[in-house]
Formats: C-alpha cells, sequence, structure tokens
C-alpha cells in the first residue's frame, strides 16, 4: 500500500458512508440503542461502518482494520494499522446538531500519518494528500473523482487574543479552568473530529480536551491537523500523543497551532 493508493480510496470511502448517513439522519425517525460502554449507537453508525470496513478490507487485505464499531477489532495490535470512527459525534447526529463526521487515519509507528474527516451535515471535508499536506475539498464530493481543494494551514498564533475551541457534548469546568489561563479572544464550540479540522485551518488556535477520548476519534483529525502544520500533545506533560495503546483509549490532550504557548496542567 502506498500513500497514493490510499488517499483515493479513504477520502471515496468517506464520501459513500456520508451519503449513507445522510439519508438516516434526513428521515423521519431512527432506532438509537446503547453499548455496552453505556454510548449510543444508530443504524447510520452501523451502515457507515460496514461500507468503510469492506471497502479498506477489499482495498488493503493485509493492513490491519481498527474500528469503533468492531469490538473484536480492538484486540488487534501492529505497528501499523487504519482506525475507523464510522460516525464520530453520535449525539450530535441524534439531535440533528449536524456536527458529526466520518474519519479514517492510517498510523504508522504511533502516529497518524494519512487520514480524512468528512462532515456531510457541514459540507466540509479534510483530508491528507500522499505527500502528507493537508487540504479542504469543495464542491459536490464526487467519490470517483477529487473536486477543487485548497492547502490549509494553522494560524500564526497571537498569544494575547487566541481562538479557543472546546466540545459541544463533553464541556465541563476542568476545561473552562484550563482556557481561562489562556488570553482568549473569543471561543467555538464543535462537536466531533471537526475541532481538530478548525485548528488545522486556522479558525481556531487551540483545542484542549479534558475528557476521555478513544483513538478512533481522533486519529484522522490529528493526521488532518499534522499535515497543516499543528501539533497534538498529551495534557499532563506535553509529550506526543501516541497511538496503539493497549486499550486504544486517549489520555487527556491538546492540540493547537504551534504558536500557542501552552499552559501547564
Amino acid at each position: 500500500m502506498t500513500y497514493e493508493e490510499l488517499v483515493p480510496v479513504i477520502r471515496r470511502l468517506a464520501i459513500e458512508a456520508g451519503e449513507k448517513i445522510m439519508e438516516i439522519y434526513n428521515s423521519d425517525d431512527f432506532d438509537v440503542k446503547v453499548k455496552s460502554d453505556d454510548s449510543p449507537v444508530t443504524a447510520a453508525d452501523e451502515a457507515a461502518d460496514a461500507l468503510i470496513s469492506a471497502g479498506l478490507r477489499a482495498a488493503f487485505p493485509d493492513v490491519m482494520l481498527v474500528t469503533e464499531e468492531q469490538s473484536d477489532s480492538h484486540s488487534m495490535r501492529g505497528d501499523t494499522f487504519l482506525i475507523v470512527d464510522p460516525l464520530d459525534g453520535t449525539k450530535e447526529f441524534i439531535h440533528r446538531r449536524g456536527d458529526f463526521t466520518v474519519n479514517i487515519a492510517l498510523v504508522e509507528k504511533g502516529l497518524p500519518t494519512r487520514g480524512v474527516v468528512y462532515a456531510p451535515a457541514r459540507e466540509r471535508m479534510f483530508f491528507t494528500l500522499a505527500d502528507g499536506s493537508s487540504v479542504e475539498e469543495t464542491g459536490a464530493f464526487n467519490p470517483e473523482q477529487m473536486g477543487a481543494t485548497a492547502p490549509i494551514r494553522v494560524a500564526d498564533s497571537d498569544n494575547s487574543a487566541l481562538m479557543v475551541v472546546a466540545s459541544k457534548s463533553h464541556r465541563d469546568q476542568a476545561t473552562d479552568d484550563y482556557i481561562n489561563k489562556y488570553s482568549v479572544k473569543d471561543m467555538k464550540s464543535a462537536g466531533s473530529s471537526l475541532k481538530f479540522c478548525l485548528v488545522a485551518t486556522g479558525e481556531a488556535d487551540i483545542y484542549p480536551r479534558v475528557g476521555r477520548t478513544m483513538e478512533w476519534d481522533t486519529a484522522a483529525g490529528h493526521a488532518v491537523l499534522a499535515g497543516a502544520g499543528g501539533k497534538v500533545v498529551r495534557f499532563d506533560d506535553h509529550s506526543p500523543l501516541v497511538y496503539g495503546k493497549e486499550d486504544y483509549a486517549n489520555p487527556f490532550f491538546i492540540a493547537y497551532a504551534p504558536g500557542v504557548e501552552l499552559k501547564e496542567a
């Protein structure tokens, strides 16, 4: 598998999964089930997972695949793997708030190196090209042919007037306490991995996450942000956030433009 082979496949599968998700999102009603960890799951999660998993296994049968919706994949271990959250932001989906994404990423030696984040209800798509740089695609999102793209780059941050993006569904006092250490110009609220992408495009400077996430929640957004010149570090010691951990659970983290002068936890 080369990056030139990978990128068109993950882009196409993200768009096709987005189409399935929007069919259900725009329907009159859909069932919501509760998984063993008390998180919600819908028919859209399951349909998108089936489509993406089949597509990745057909295209790259020798590459390990980890997906949120297939618990048997969570015990797999390897140095290189594809990781998928077919519908990140299920709560946003259920409440029809639009801030949900399809996330597909490649992890190599502990770091997400390529990825795609597609927000079908917001009509925004971000991904890494074969060379590792990140772009935003605009247009009709034809799964078979890439449309117009524009390079994205993190902001040249002004530490006296930072733009902060925080979780829409998981905001808490600990997050606010940390944000208050900075000189903040304004704040944005967003769901799912869109928060990484807002930092990647320069629409925000920093995204602190003081709460539980899994690697499939963050890998694609992390790849997009890295390809736009950004960084993701652990909240506690500011060391790089790495992937392939035993239970695929992340520590608290901070995603940011390198011009931001990070504060201690």
